[in-house]
């Protein structure tokens, strides 16, 4: 596994990171999103939405589980966390080998469905404003993004 860290000192840097990274994502791509409550995945979605030409307003999706928005690449952001013990499997394949990008928050949930390559991105809050992000890239497509990220 490979993995790089950025640090950003406002939600605003934290979205041009994730911009960034959706101008390199193509169709079946997968992100799971980790974090604290408060910790930015949000607004990490929300910069990755922007790179993916989203026009529409992106907020959790804590009570539908699924949230898709047309862009560029439709992008499909998953909140799980409601699936904790559950065995019910909502057609995630379809997302995950689908036309579009799949942002997965708390994919610890859906382990056996989640594929073996992914970017994993870890949100940490360091003070109020401060964040680390971290990137591990399991597969060489996820690798590859990682190193065009550092271009």
């Amino acid at each position: 596994m490979h993995s790089r860290s950025w640090i950003t000192g406002s939600a605003e840097e934290t979205q041009k990171i994730a911009e960034r990274l959706a101008e390199l994502l193509m169709p079946g791509d997968l992100l799971t999103l980790e974090g604290d409550l408060g910790a930015g995945k949000t607004t990490f979605t929300k910069g990755l939405a922007k790179g993916l030409g989203v026009k529409r307003n992106v907020n959790s999706p804590t009570f539908t589980i699924v949230k898709q928005y047309k862009g560029r690449l439709p992008l499909y952001h998953m909140d799980v966390y409601r699936l904790e013990d559950s065995d019910e499997d909502i057609g995630f394949s379809e997302y995950f080998d689908g036309e579009g990008v799949s942002v997965v928050e708390w994919a610890q949930f859906i382990e056996e469905y989640l594929p073996e390559e992914r970017l994993e991105v870890t949100i940490r809050s360091i003070d109020e404003q401060t964040r680390k992000i971290e990137f591990h890239a399991i597969g060489d497509r996820y690798l590859n993004i990682l190193n065009e990220m550092n271009d």
